[in-house]
């Protein structure tokens, strides 16, 4: 199989939840990104793993690991703050970047470990000739409204279908993003005009964002311990 590139962004200066990337998490002393830093270095397929950040805690914890696949990016001021566009670091990874697969993901996403990498690398590769890149999503087959009424079924025809009739919407979840660096140039968006879509669990792509998100992960994390899945 192919190798990959990781971009892994790690902004300083979290505003909802302070140091979130490095502040303790259930037992992890480093938190956050010591937790993904080791589920990335055990994906086979990863030939580097660039942390992009103007953190001196994250950069210190990255460089613990003494590892040469972990690499850093001193990410610009400009591209660092919490009114920076995504389309704008977007734009700026080919500038680190040049050639070959890019796997964009987050410390956020502390479920989705090696084995989910792995597999979404096989996917991507193996589907190559279908689709141009993937992206991570959850499936909502759910009772979904607007202003305007029903948007994933139709009322006129049955009030209240069974939710496994329902026709599925896709929740961008944003744990895992995969395309070739040329999507990127080509684009200027990390996935191309056919992507793949990768399903994850709802409670694997669960995403930490505000405080009690943390919290929750927290407790989720140390079930997994005490299952013996870590």
């Amino acid at each position: 199989m192919k190798q990959v590139t990781v971009f892994l962004p790690c902004r300083e200066g979290s505003e909802r939840i302070k140091h979130k990337n490095i502040k303790p998490f259930s037992d992890v002393e480093n938190g956050l990104i010591y937790i993904k830093l080791v589920q990335l270095l055990n994906v086979q397929s990863v030939k580097r793993i660039i942390v992009s950040t103007n953190d001196n805690e994250v950069k210190k914890v990255a460089k613990y690991f003494q590892n040469d696949k972990i690499l850093i990016d001193d990410r610009p001021e400009e591209l660092a703050s919490s009114d920076t566009s995504t389309d704008d670091l977007i734009k700026y990874i080919p500038s680190i970047i040049s050639s070959g697969t890019v796997l964009w993901t987050h410390v956020t996403s502390p479920f989705v470990d090696e084995n989910i990498y792995q597999d979404a690398i096989k996917r991507y590769f193996s589907y190559s000739n279908q689709y141009d890149s993937l992206m991570s999503v959850t499936k909502i087959q759910k009772f979904l409204w607007n202003h305007d009424g029903p948007i994933n079924y139709d009322k006129s025809i049955e009030k209240w279908p069974r939710t496994q009739t329902i026709e599925p919407l896709y929740e961008v979840n944003s744990g895992i993003f995969i395309a070739d660096i040329e999507i990127y140039k080509k684009y200027s968006d990390r996935i191309g005009k056919s992507p793949f879509l990768f399903e994850i669990d709802e409670k694997i792509a669960f995403d930490i964002d505000w405080k009690i998100d943390f919290e929750m992960a927290e407790i989720l994390w140390s079930k997994r311990i005490k299952n013996g899945k870590i």
